[in-house]
């Protein structure tokens, strides 16, 4: 049987980020994408100009035709907009008994547009992120979660560990929005801290960076790989997609997943 990964996230019409993003990448690692979409975003290289949430017993809804009738290996959630989206995705997770599940708490668009209520983090660190198998923040979304602010890797450790003492089982901090040499990623499980490094690549063009590293760990984890190896396989994933990047519209275009099939 083919694997299946779930997104459960918000609509990107540009198609960078979000669940289109997210599709596009289970395809390239050959695995089978199904959707569960939390909102609809008007939007485009330039930025967000409109949200739509959607209902959050729809959002229960998708998730529950999906996993009734065609499974899942792993899942992945990105935009959930509200609160009560947040809670149905938990109460979701807990009932479907998912054990394979990347969050990427999604808070604001590249643009700054807010995708997550304020109101809505309380629950997703006392609701979603402790049932997780890995957290992906940026440093932005670790700072907003934890009050540490964050702008060397010490302070990257330092969230990192108060989110696993919030309840996170393992923790992926993203450094793109560093300053300096190369990209550094810590990745911390409550036991071991380990600094993931790759070649800082200049470019505008890394819209849907974060939706696209999570997806391939979701897609890694979907095929079967350790939780270690599919985090080592998205790095370079994204750093190809990222290298890559597409010069689309008037803004940031969005890295290219599509290039991990020129390089395999």
């Amino acid at each position: 049987m083919i694997p299946r990964a779930l997104t459960i996230a918000g609509s990107d019409s540009g198609g960078g980020a979000g669940i289109q993003a997210d599709l596009k990448t289970f395809t390239v690692f050959r695995v089978f994408g199904t959707t569960a979409v939390t909102a609809l975003t008007a939007q485009n290289t330039t930025g967000v100009s409109g949200i739509a949430p959607l209902s959050p017993a729809f959002v229960r809804q998708q998730i529950d035709a999906v996993m009734i009738d065609i499974g899942a290996d792993a899942v992945k959630t990105g935009m959930l907009a509200n609160a009560a989206i947040v809670e149905a995705v938990a109460t979701a997770v807990r009932d479907w008994r998912i054990e394979r599940l990347v969050v990427d708490p999604v808070m604001a668009a590249q643009s700054g547009s807010t995708l997550l209520e304020a109101a809505a983090r309380a629950a997703l660190l006392a609701q979603l992120i402790p049932l997780a198998m890995l957290v992906t923040p940026n440093t932005h979304e670790a700072a907003a979660l934890t009050g540490i602010t964050i702008s060397t890797e010490a302070e990257m450790q330092s969230a990192a560990r108060a989110l696993i003492r919030q309840g996170a089982r393992a923790v992926l901090l993203k450094g793109g929005h560093l300053a300096g040499g190369d990209a550094v990623d810590i990745f911390d499980d409550g036991r071991d801290i380990r600094t993931l490094r790759a070649p800082r690549i200049e470019t505008p063009h890394t819209h849907g960076t974060g939706c696209q590293l999570s997806a391939a760990i979701a897609a890694n984890l979907a095929l079967g790989r350790s939780l270690a190896d599919a985090i080592a396989i998205g790095k370079r994933f994204i750093t190809v997609a990222i290298r890559n990047g597409l010069a689309l519209g008037r803004g940031s275009g969005p890295a290219n997943p599509l290039a991990w099939l020129d390089d395999h």
